[in-house]
């Protein structure tokens, strides 16, 4: 099945912003898709600085709504996340002036009975909760194409959102690296995997409507270094991989005794060089372990593949399939690759 790219009819492309760092078609595609820009429960009455494809954004609470803007007053060039929230409105650090529900500007202090132009409201984008992640899209058509994630919304499954994680590399690179399947017993080995076990069995992914899945069987075990105790000799392993592209994916964990673990992977592209990683987990087992060793484990399990992805030359993620060496093994990649073009992303060579 191939793969569509998004609808580039409908919107004229949205502005580039300041210092790109993407190729300005590929900018204008990553624009389209939606991406987290923040965990949910970081979110309090303060204005929230965050950077999606080099873009700033400040993200406040407007009541029972949250506001996604441009982090720049409109007065005078002020980054709006240095300013003073209340839960209602946010006020600009510069001048005071108050933001609050869509934008709009509600009080200027220095004149507080004039007419307030329109011109001082925000440039606001969509702002969506889900799997406890705050999401946006920088050129939205008014569509929400969030990734599913399994399980997550299943009464008997516990929910977890994992701090996120900051990584000098691609998104490209990172999200490739979550779905290799042979990279277990040379970099996991302290968290969960077995050095004498590199062997990767045959597996094929199937293209779907948003990228692919692939279902690997094998004998590497999920279950944390040190508790053997806790293994099932025999055990096969099923490690269902969803990919939504350009940079989500899912991994759904068949455990013993019908357990599940589902850990979505989300690569929020800072800039091109720099990917903020989400990870929400949802699991229907070992509901009694403490979050925060829960945390403690896949933040080392996740510190393990940044190593890599920051060393890894180019930093971009060449679609070229001749411009890289490959093995049986790296199906899922090249599925990953291909899943990319077909949308009509280029090299991903940095401006």
């Amino acid at each position: 099945m191939t793969l569509q790219a998004p609808q580039t009819d409908r919107l004229p492309s949205a502005p580039l912003p300041r210092n790109c760092t993407f190729e300005p078609a590929d900018w204008d595609l990553l624009s389209r898709c939606w991406h987290p820009v923040a965990l949910v429960r970081e979110l309090g009455d303060s204005p929230l600085g965050v950077t999606l494809l080099d873009a700033p954004l400040v993200i406040y609470r407007a009541g029972e709504r949250i506001v996604i803007a441009d982090d720049l007053c409109p007065h005078r060039g002020v980054p709006l996340s240095m300013g003073k929230g209340n839960g209602e409105t946010i006020a600009c650090a510069y001048h005071g002036f108050r933001f609050g529900a869509e934008g709009r500007c509600v009080r200027v202090p220095a004149h507080p009975d004039s007419a307030i132009p329109s011109k001082l409201n925000l440039r606001t984008y969509p702002a969506v909760e889900r799997y406890g992640l705050i999401w946006t899209c920088l050129n939205s058509d008014g569509s929400q194409n969030i990734p599913p994630m399994p399980h997550w919304d299943e009464p008997d499954y516990q929910r977890i959102n994992c701090p996120w994680i900051d990584i000098a590399g691609f998104a490209g690179r990172q999200v490739e690296g979550f779905i290799d399947v042979a990279h277990f017993a040379f970099v996991h080995t302290e968290t969960f995997a077995d050095p004498d076990n590199p062997i990767v069995p045959s597996y094929m992914p199937k293209m779907t409507k948003d990228g692919f899945e692939a279902e690997y069987r094998s004998t590497v075990s999920n279950f944390p270094v040190g508790h053997e105790d806790w293994e099932k000799p025999g055990f096969e392993w099923l490690r269902h991989f969803r990919v939504h592209v350009p940079f989500v994916a899912t991994l759904e964990i068949h455990f013993p005794d019908n357990g599940r673990l589902v850990i979505m992977n989300a690569a929020s592209p800072v800039s091109a060089r720099m990917t903020r990683m989400f990870s929400p987990i949802c699991k229907n087992f070992d509901k009694h372990i403490p979050v925060q060793a829960v945390y403690d484990f896949n933040r080392k399990v996740f510190e393990e593949d940044r190593a890599l992805v920051e060393a890894q030359k180019p930093e971009n993620l060449p679609l070229d399939p001749t411009l890289e060496a490959h093995v049986m093994a790296d199906r899922s990649s090249i599925a990953y690759r291909r899943a990319l073009r077909s949308m009509g992303f280029s090299q991903f060579f940095t401006a």
